[in-house]
């Protein structure tokens, strides 16, 4: 589908520049000669001559020439317009439109047109008969085809059911095989989102830890080098030794 878009394309540009390209009809003078283009009015150039001779019985002859001299330019008329055909899709219950269009230039004029089938229609009828006969998993299967059913049923926690299993364990499935996802490139995007915001919150919550640990180990640096401050001051006072003086002996008797 792709290809047929990306040619028809290619035409409709190809004849845009085309038309771009101004048609003329142009004319020279030259002796006694028609022009008839098909799209446009008939173009007559050049010159016509007639001689009248006229003898009589005395031996007189009278002699008449009569010239005309014509030029016609031609109007720019372009061909007829291209109609674009008619498409249909013959029925309401087939998921499919007619698509058509048509240029016309100074030059010429092309049309065409193509059905397009349209897949979500598809896909929306297809699983509303499963579920019409039951098949409640397979329904929700098919429209977990779409990349955008399969993105919400996971983002409200139901995932999509492989090859069987729903639930949990069909979660798991989705993980262990991302490129079966009919989302993996938008997944990807995603995860490439979540992994950046993940590195920077862990890099704020790495130097929030570092700053702690710098102050906790601050901390106990001065408390060690207080209790050493006081262990000093306490092996300072046990040095010391006391100075006991004696007391006086009085030697006087009565």
């Amino acid at each position: 589908m792709l290809k047929d878009n990306l040619i028809l394309a290619f035409i409709l540009t190809f004849i845009l520049c085309v038309s771009s390209i101004p048609a003329y009809g142009d004319s020279t003078n030259d002796a006694n000669s028609q022009t008839n283009s098909s799209g446009s009015n008939t173009q007559i150039t050049g010159g016509y001559t007639s001689t009248t001779t006229n003898s009589y019985s005395g031996g007189q002859t009278n002699t008449t020439t009569s010239t005309t001299s014509s030029n016609t330019n031609g109007s720019e008329i372009p061909p007829p317009s291209a109609n674009s055909p008619s498409y249909s899709s013959m029925s309401q219950d087939v998921c499919s439109m007619g698509v058509s269009g048509s240029v016309s230039t100074g030059v010429f004029g092309i049309s065409g047109g193509k059905h397009v089938v349209d897949l979500n229609c598809e896909r929306i009828k297809l699983a509303k008969v499963l579920q019409d006969f039951g098949m409640k998993v397979a329904s929700v299967a098919v429209l977990c085809q779409d990349p955008r059913v399969f993105s919400a049923m996971e983002a409200a926690g139901t995932p999509c059911p492989y090859s069987g299993l729903i639930g949990p364990q069909a979660a798991e499935m989705w993980e262990k095989y991302p490129e079966l996802r009919p989302d993996y490139e938008e997944h990807l995007v995603k995860e490439q989102v979540v992994a950046k915001v993940n590195a920077e919150l862990q890099a704020i919550e790495d130097e929030r830890i570092a700053a702690e640990e710098a102050e906790a180990a601050r901390i106990e640096a001065e408390r060690i080098e207080q209790e050493l401050l006081t262990l000093k001051e306490q092996d300072e006072v046990n040095d010391i030794e006391p100075v006991i003086d004696p007391l006086p002996v009085n030697v006087h008797s009565d």
